[in-house]
């Protein structure tokens, strides 16, 4: 028997990849999920229901056995980190992993659709250690890049999730990949994620944990109002020099949250996990 499925992440290039391949493959019964470690922003369950009418299928969700906090207990109270991504291994690729187990043993054959993109030759898809699962990326075989994925789901009339217009990137809603600015904007958008954020990191503090969410400073220390300027005013500085750079499209006349990915690195880490961010 083959399977097809093709992961969720609450972002634009998983969902347009979701669109492309109902508008592209119709024949193929594939089967969408979303690994919900339960520390999404609301944005993203609301983005999944407006998928959901879109693609005419029930996206199914798949629950990590033992959440955050229990991990947070085994490690130590460490919180994850760039050098130490736990909760990516834990919360996303065991439950994937555990979810497909069954099929792989019965002898399916799966096909699995990962988002990587024509433009992005330095992305590498999940390693499959098993012969009966082969992992496909239509997009860099289509050639679809950047502007391909923003033609597919605004001419689809799916869009994109509401939280791009504050935050680049979809994950939960403490991930360490998540700049400084938009630490702010949670706290202005989502204050209760934010003081539940703060309370894990002053924990993680108290039990020796090398790391802070944000890289050099706490929660506490990110919030104050003078700190908060001052972060605001850096990130329109860069936004001011982005704009200089970006190419002018007359039908695009707005640069959301997601535009400046590559802004953010001039003074600020990035990166990301390739399966909780496409």
């Amino acid at each position: 028997m083959e399977r097809h499925l093709l992961g969720l992440s609450g972002g634009k290039d998983s969902a347009a990849l979701a669109v492309f391949m109902r508008q592209e493959y119709p024949e193929l019964n594939i089967e969408y999920f979303f690994t919900d470690t339960g520390k999404e922003l609301p944005e993203v369950y609301e983005f999944l229901g407006r998928l959901e009418g879109y693609l005419g299928k029930t996206i199914a969700r798949l629950n990590p056995r033992r959440d955050f906090d229990f991990w947070l207990r085994e490690y130590n109270h460490f919180l994850p980190s760039p050098q130490t991504r736990w909760c990516t291994r834990m919360l996303k690729l065991k439950p994937f992993e555990q979810w497909i187990k069954p099929m792989l043993a019965a002898g399916d054959v799966v096909y699995s659709y990962v988002a990587i993109r024509a433009d992005e030759e330095y992305r590498e898809g999940y390693s499959s250690k098993q012969k009966n699962l082969h992992i496909k990326l239509p997009f860099r075989e289509a050639g679809i890049d950047k502007s391909g994925v923003i033609d597919i789901l605004e001419s689809s009339g799916v869009g994109y999730p509401k939280y791009y217009e504050w935050r680049s990137r979809s994950g939960c809603t403490f991930c360490f990949f998540q700049q400084k600015v938009e630490w702010v904007r949670l706290k202005e958008r989502h204050p209760e994620a934010f003081e539940e954020a703060k309370s894990l990191e002053k924990d993680a503090l108290e039990h020796g944990s090398p790391f802070t969410w944000s890289a050099g400073e706490s929660l506490s220390e990110l919030e104050k109002p003078e700190r908060c300027k001052q972060i605001i005013e850096d990130y329109e500085a860069r936004k001011h020099r982005a704009r200089q750079r970006i190419p002018i499209n007359p039908l695009r006349t707005r640069i959301d949250a997601e535009d400046l990915d590559d802004i953010y690195g001039e003074d600020e880490g990035g990166g990301s996990c390739l399966i909780c961010h496409k």
